[in-house]
């Protein structure tokens, strides 16, 4: 028993002395570096400028790239992609990273080269029941009525009460506090979710610059109906020179150009063809009687006697 005793003491002493020989040559070892962490490493990919950027053109492919930077600011993108032909709103230095304030927003986007936004008044109405969204194409109709305060026999500014189609196929960019997806200025509402558009009272349109004016003077001398179409219909109808009744040109016999000619009051109700059966044929004038040609008129030869009377003698005398 006692041998074993000493048996484990003495490996208790060997195996201490190899432990303090191990942990010896450890400290003379160095000290390996530990890896710091290192704050604000770059890990976010940021979109910045490869060249100075002009206000009000266009942003070109070449011009944006990616950097990696240690965090991306509010409004900064990390997708050069979606920038390209964006407008800046001012001038943007080189080495500089994009981001959201920098960049026209809102309609002006969603608005094509030639195009102007036009905003146009709407209610329930005119406007299809306020169905109307944004994104949706729409013909834009119009009616003028004569002016008959001033009597039947003053001239007015319109000849005749008529209805017309004004424009064909224009596209609606909001419709009441909904716009098109990505367009709001404020709260970024889209036409999916945006409220239905009740109680709308404005409409704004993507109109060509030339047909402004048309549209102005419809809107300011008439009323203004928005026909609401199949996106997929390409039926479109270019209205010609607004003349006085364009029911007397010769038209094509199809619905988009009917509508382009116009319609009267006058012509809807019927009221030119009662006008010609009542009114009453004149007779021709009756042949006159062929007057008897002028004669020349006959002069009488005057005579140079002279008669004189002494009681009851007479005698002439020549002079």
């Amino acid at each position: 028993m006692a041998n074993i005793t000493r048996i484990l003491a003495v490996s208790l002493i060997v195996l201490a002395v190899l432990l303090g020989i191990f942990a010896w040559t450890l400290s003379r070892r160095p000290v390996a570096p530990v890896p710091q962490i290192v704050q604000g490493q770059a890990s976010f990919p940021v979109v910045v400028t490869t060249r100075d950027l002009l206000p009000g053109k266009p942003i070109d492919a070449d011009a944006l790239t990616l950097r990696m930077a240690p965090s991306r600011g509010a409004g900064e993108f990390a997708d050069a992609t979606a920038l390209v032909g964006r407008v800046p709103l001012i001038a943007i230095t080189a080495n500089t990273p994009l981001s959201e304030a920098n960049l026209t927003t809102g309609l002006a986007d969603a608005i094509a080269p030639g195009e102007r936004a036009v905003a146009v008044r709407v209610d329930e109405g005119n406007a299809v029941g306020n169905r109307v969204r944004p994104g949706n194409f729409v013909d834009v109709f119009f009616m003028l009525k004569r002016d008959m305060s001033a009597g039947p026999g003053a001239d007015a500014e319109v000849d005749a009460t008529q209805a017309r189609l004004l424009l064909s196929k224009v596209r609606v960019l909001s419709f009441g506090d909904a716009t098109l997806p990505g367009t709001s200025d404020a709260t970024d509402v889209s036409a999916a979710n945006a409220p239905r558009g009740a109680g709308a009272r404005t409409a704004v349109l993507a109109v060509r610059t030339a047909d402004i004016d048309a549209l102005t003077l419809a809107e300011g001398a008439g009323r203004l109906v928005l026909a609401l179409r199949n996106p997929a219909d390409t039926d479109i109808a270019e209205p010609p020179a607004m003349a006085p009744l364009l029911a007397s040109l010769r038209m094509p016999n199809d619905g988009a150009s009917r509508a382009a000619a116009g319609l009267s009051l006058e012509a809807l109700a019927g009221s030119r063809g009662e006008r010609s059966a009542r009114t009453p044929v004149m007779p021709p004038l009756p042949a006159m009687p062929s007057m008897p040609a002028a004669r020349a008129p006959r002069f009488q030869a005057v005579s140079n006697d002279l008669e004189l009377i002494r009681g009851a003698h007479r005698e002439k005398v020549t002079y």
